[in-house]
């Protein structure tokens, strides 16, 4: 068997300390402390007490690591924080909180040329997130953003957020080698997809729907075992299909479960017919229709199911409702549920009922049937 993934030990050039008062020959400010740092470096700040915040706006113009000096506590900034791209930049931001300011966000401020730039942020108590600039990777995991998170390619992993939307006005330069994936988070304005650089995979959301207006031409996209829950209705159906840059590629819309009430329109899933939609194994309250040109088989509508979208929970038919391949297998090897809690990808992952205090996993592929050769397990998280 070979494992591969991300360790969760790095060696950094030096450690500088932020404290309140610069105590212990700290630094007091965190622009201080950046303007000192060298590429690479790792800089650690105290939490104030009571939850006091460092007042500064900053800009990050380095390869550089952020994390608390306290263990499950966060630190607070209130500021815009401000990443400048450059090719090969790097910046790890973790137990970061942006207080109730929504005019403080986390920014890419512009593309980068001649090479990517990755933004990590962990475990963050966010307002916004705007980093949808060409050759930045952003991945997001585990963190709460009051606001949005606008992204223009990366990994969004087990966050809670209005809205998560992929979306770029420029095309890369430098392609990343990955799709855009986004696993196990609750959305409450849904997802979108409005750009033609990369392949999307949307599973095991929970949301209130899968808005694609821009796909790449030829791609492959997959919509899957996410739940639909949107309990105010509207014009347009859960699973919205517009594309508007005359690109055209293949969806996958399987293994799903919605509920949604009937606004102006009934339709479950629509098609402008220039995407090859298939839909298979999704499961609605509603009656299942469809508008536009796509394959269906094994969908069902008017089925009995239960949401709650406090706890994020389904019951009902969805359970063994999704496609009984074994690749789609749930963890305990059951057929697939339709909904976030199916699949190897399962909300269960990302949300367990009581972590004990244990690192988060952010990312996990777990293949389901082994015919010869080597067995390659991908996984990687971060500790709180």
């Amino acid at each position: 068997m070979a494992m591969t993934g991300l360790s969760g030990t790095m060696a950094f050039a030096a450690d500088l300390y932020v404290r309140n008062g610069g105590a212990g020959g700290a630094y007091s400010t965190v622009s201080a402390a950046i303007t000192a740092a060298s590429d690479g470096d790792r800089i650690i700040i105290q939490p104030k007490t009571n939850g006091t915040a460092y007042v500064e706006n900053l800009t990050i113009n380095k390869s550089l690591t952020f994390v608390s000096e306290t263990s499950y506590n966060k630190y607070f900034i209130q500021g815009t924080i401000t990443i400048n791209p450059a090719a090969g930049r790097v910046v790890n931001i973790s137990s970061l909180s942006s207080g109730n300011f929504t005019i403080y966000n986390v920014v890419a401020s512009g593309p980068s040329t001649g090479g990517r730039t990755t933004i990590n942020l962990y475990n963050c108590y966010l307002n916004n997130v705007n980093t949808n600039q060409a050759n930045t990777t952003t991945n997001i995991s585990g963190s709460t953003v009051s606001g949005g998170i606008s992204f223009s390619h990366g990994r969004i992993t087990a966050n809670k957020a209005q809205s998560i939307s992929a979306n770029s006005t420029t095309t890369d330069t430098v392609p990343a080698t990955t799709d855009i994936e986004v696993y196990g988070n609750k959305s409450d304005f849904g997802l979108t997809h409005s750009q033609s650089n990369y392949n999307f995979k949307f599973y095991n959301n929970f949301c209130r729907g899968v808005f694609v207006y821009a796909i790449k031409t030829g791609s492959s996209n997959e919509i899957i075992n996410n739940t639909i829950y949107d309990p105010n209705g509207g014009d347009v159906a859960p699973f919205f299909i517009n594309l508007n840059n005359g690109n055209t590629g293949n969806i996958a819309i399987m293994n799903n479960a919605a509920s949604f009430v009937v606004g102006t329109t009934n339709v479950c899933i629509k098609n402008n017919n220039n995407a090859t939609v298939t839909a298979s194994y999704n499961v609605f309250t509603n009656s299942f229709v469809t508008e536009g040109n796509m394959s269906q088989s094994n969908n069902s509508g008017s089925v009995n199911m239960n949401f709650n979208n406090t706890d994020y929970t389904i019951s009902g038919m969805n359970a063994d409702a999704g496609n009984p391949d074994v690749s789609y297998t749930d963890l305990d090897l059951t057929r697939n549920d339709a909904g976030h809690y199916g699949g190897s990808n399962s909300w269960a992952n990302y949300w367990p009922a009581d972590s004990g205090g244990k690192p988060q996993v952010n990312y996990l592929v777990t293949p389901r049937t082994i015919n010869s050769g080597t067995l390659n397990i991908t996984g990687s998280g971060f500790s709180k």
